[in-house]
């Protein structure tokens, strides 16, 4: 399977070791959301007996990525997409499986303007960490760019 015809949760798994170690579930990838989902799983149990933080932290990452990828993914050939900073608050105790649902801050064809003029893009992604319950545990903003290659 090609690149082209592989879905972005694949692309992903496939290019970054981690999301696949991680066994995350790409449940939607789209370029205005992308939900990825943290199955519950006793290794990755913090001291309380919930995800850890770090593991939480790597499944919004990722559901940042996978929408940074659905929404630019055709740009590839001439950039690369690369987290720039992040931020992460956690808010109430996540237990069992949760789930990271991330949105573009910025419309897509506003992002590929600046890089069509010349500009290094940058834009921020918002994600949503919540338990099965729907309670919000976590919420991430991570700012992307898109870097032109040489």
């Amino acid at each position: 399977m090609s690149a082209d015809q592989m879905s972005v949760g694949e692309q992903l798994a496939a290019t970054v070791p981690m999301a696949k170690t991680l066994g995350l579930e790409f449940l939607e990838s789209t370029a205005e959301r992308a939900v990825v989902r943290l199955p519950d799983h006793a290794d990755f149990h913090n001291h309380v007996g919930g995800p850890h933080a770090g593991a939480m932290f790597t499944l919004a990452e990722t559901a940042s990525g996978a929408i940074v990828l659905a929404a630019f993914g055709d740009q590839l050939g001439r950039a690369v997409p690369l987290a720039v900073k992040a931020e992460i608050g956690y808010k109430k105790l996540a237990m069992g499986s949760v789930t990271a649902t991330a949105t573009l801050g910025r419309p897509a064809g506003e992002v590929v303007a600046e890089l069509d003029r010349g500009v290094r893009p940058e834009f921020p992604v918002t994600v949503a960490i919540t338990r099965a319950d729907g309670a919000v545990t976590a919420e991430m903003i991570i700012v992307w760019t898109l870097r032109p290659k040489a």
